[in-house]
């Protein structure tokens, strides 16, 4: 059975019925209509086609975009659909999976999302590593100076709450509490360590 999907972003002015006069004149027999941005997973109508497929059923689209707007959500759905038995077909492209054309572009994808994966990582471990040459270990910076600490500290011990002195240096009061713990345990341990 031909099914077919077709896919407008909220944002988008464009009508969805181009996409459903395409799908009809290849012949899908059942059309999953949907108003969602592609990058998007609570896209209702995609997971109801998904969980309803069938082996040897065709999942049709006018174009890629209309499926998903990135190449890792893209392969998601086609090895998703791929491991139903069931076969992915894009009108614009000319892409079938159910021809050995159309499972080597796909093999092509993979490999172009291994490598862009690859990548990324490098890339990240670069900046991390030129970043730590710079005298920066990475990371969130720490929203308090050591100064604050040291002022929130003598604050604690003079009586003052830990949620009037989150409000104060604008930090949730958990951190003041971690802040206050640690230094305890420290503070402890350094009491342990004299003779």
């Amino acid at each position: 059975m031909l099914v077919g999907y077709a896919r407008v972003s909220k944002s988008e002015t464009q009508n969805i019925t181009v996409q459903i006069d395409a799908l009809k004149a290849i012949g899908c027999d059942k059309i999953f209509e949907e108003a969602a941005i592609g990058g998007r997973w609570d896209r209702p109508e995609l997971d109801r086609m998904l969980d309803e497929l069938q082996a040897h059923d065709v999942i049709v689209v006018q174009s890629l975009d209309r499926l998903t707007g990135s190449l890792k959500d893209l392969l998601f759905v086609l090895e998703k659909i791929d491991r139903c038995g069931a076969h992915f077909r894009s009108i614009t492209e000319s892409i079938d999976t159910s021809g050995l054309s159309g499972r080597s572009v796909m093999h092509m994808l993979k490999s172009l999302a291994d490598f862009e994966r690859t990548q990324i990582r490098e890339r990240t471990g670069e900046g991390l590593r030129a970043a730590r040459a710079r005298g920066n270990g990475g990371g969130r910076t720490p929203k308090l100076s050591p100064t604050q600490k040291r002022e929130i500290m003598d604050m604690l011990s003079l009586g003052r709450s830990a949620a009037d002195l989150a409000r104060l240096f604008r930090v949730h009061p958990a951190t003041i509490c971690r802040m206050a713990a640690k230094t305890q345990q420290i503070q402890a341990l350094d009491l342990t360590k004299v003779p």
